[in-house]
């Protein structure tokens, strides 16, 4: 069996909206969560979906699920205070249906733009490793530095990775890790890839889609604006040179 956990229990600070959560941003007229959720609603090999979102919008979702006719939603759950504990209320509601070598497919609930293959290749390695994390090869030089104003030791960019999701691991292995970290006292963990480096364990990456893009600025919300835009364009030029070759 195959769930995706989608957590969408952020605010958007960054995203510098103050009435609406940026994961409920209309885009092209269909809100960035439903887009979302598409992605993995019509996938073949995903049967489940549990979302966790923040309380005060869970009934909106489950509005804007029905009118989008959104398939294969299980449950809604009550989002956290971080990120870790959004995953951790979803993955507790996952983990009352599931075996632990079903695979469960951890996605922040903004990232809309995502290929069929990118979510197969992710199924395909987790059954294989346990573990399956997308990620793109660093394009900028990158700097290290402890206060964000000084700088002496530089990374060497080849071996740079930026980080994707969905991200794909049996349930054993990522519940495991929820209740080791619960014994350490971590807490706050960027992400669930993290968390397992940070108990010492190893993950499985793969690469990734640069169009899969996490919106959390304006400047990302620009971009996938532009986006839909240019497929739209890409349709109506379709159409007009089809109806011109006739």
């Amino acid at each position: 069996m195959v769930n995706a956990m989608i957590f969408a229990g952020g605010t958007g600070t960054r995203m510098k909206t103050s009435d609406i959560p940026k994961q409920f941003i209309e885009v092209d007229g269909k809100p960035i969560i439903i887009r979302t959720l598409e992605n993995f609603s019509t996938h073949p090999e995903v049967d489940g979906i549990v979302i966790s979102c923040l309380e005060a919008w869970i009934d909106e979702l489950w509005k804007l699920i029905e009118k989008w006719k959104v398939a294969k939603v299980v449950d809604i759950v009550k989002g956290g205070s971080t990120g870790h504990e959004s995953i951790h209320n979803g993955l507790v509601r996952v983990d009352e249906f599931t075996k632990p070598e079903d695979i469960v497919l951890i996605c922040d609930g903004v990232r809309p733009v995502m290929s069929e293959q990118l979510i197969s290749n992710c199924i395909k390695l987790a059954r294989e490793y346990e573990t399956a994390v997308p990620v793109t090869p660093s394009i900028d030089s990158v700097l290290w530095s402890d206060d964000g104003e000084h700088c002496s030791k530089a990374l060497p960019r080849g071996s740079m990775y930026i980080t994707q999701a969905p991200q794909g691991y049996t349930m054993r292995k990522i519940m495991g890790a929820h209740l080791e970290a619960e014994r350490r006292g971590i807490v706050s963990p960027t992400s669930s890839s993290e968390l397992l480096i940070e108990l010492g364990q190893e993950i499985h990456i793969y690469i990734g889609e640069r169009d899969n893009i996490k919106v959390t600025t304006p400047e990302d919300l620009l971009t996938l604006r532009s986006h839909y835009y240019y497929e739209r364009y890409k349709s109506f030029a379709r159409e007009e040179l089809k109806y011109g070759l006739e």
